[in-house]
């Protein structure tokens, strides 16, 4: 099987405008549509087992993935690692996503609010309740779904790790 990267890359990473279209021709075929959210920043096995659960929960799986700038002010200088259109095209190379559009705001409520998923998904850290966009979904008939992470992984782990193994950098 041959991968056109940049076919890829042009199908799934999109905007607000094109993925709404998207989203509700999606929809009127009777497709479910799942979004989740995050920076994704160095993925790992925790990473691809969350989103692999949330792709089975519906026929269409929708990443809102954090702008370098969101990232910077939720989780310092110093991150992210990997650049926004790095990020996004290594998730747009996993067979199970289907879209990737980037936001700048520090939540993806206007995101959620514009795409009306039918489920939405976020880790088991939060509880229903307190997922932002939540309200939004439910009153127009979806769902919100937590998955649980895969313990022991996570992007500041890994970049911790790797700063514990450099001489003079602990």
């Amino acid at each position: 099987m041959r991968i056109n990267l940049e076919k890829t890359l042009v199908n799934k990473i999109t905007n607000i405008s094109l993925l709404k279209t998207q989203v509700l021709s999606w929809q009127s075929t009777g497709q479910k549509v799942v979004f989740t959210n995050g920076v994704f920043d160095l993925l790992h096995i925790g990473h691809i087992t969350y989103l692999a659960k949330a792709a089975e929960l519906g026929e269409k799986l929708i990443i809102g993935l954090n702008a370098d700038s969101s990232v910077r002010r939720i989780k310092g200088e110093s991150r992210p690692v990997n650049d926004q259109n790095s990020r996004a095209a290594i998730l747009a190379a996993l067979f199970f996503v289907d879209a990737i559009v980037v936001f700048e705001e520090d939540t993806p409520l206007n995101l959620i609010s514009t795409l009306l998923p039918d489920i939405l998904v976020k880790g088991a850290d939060y509880s229903i309740e307190n997922i932002i966009g939540g309200k939004e979904v439910i009153a127009n008939g979806g769902e919100v779904k937590t998955i649980d992470f895969v313990k022991g992984y996570s992007s500041t782990s890994i970049i911790e790790k790797i700063r514990q193994q450099i001489p003079g950098k602990a």
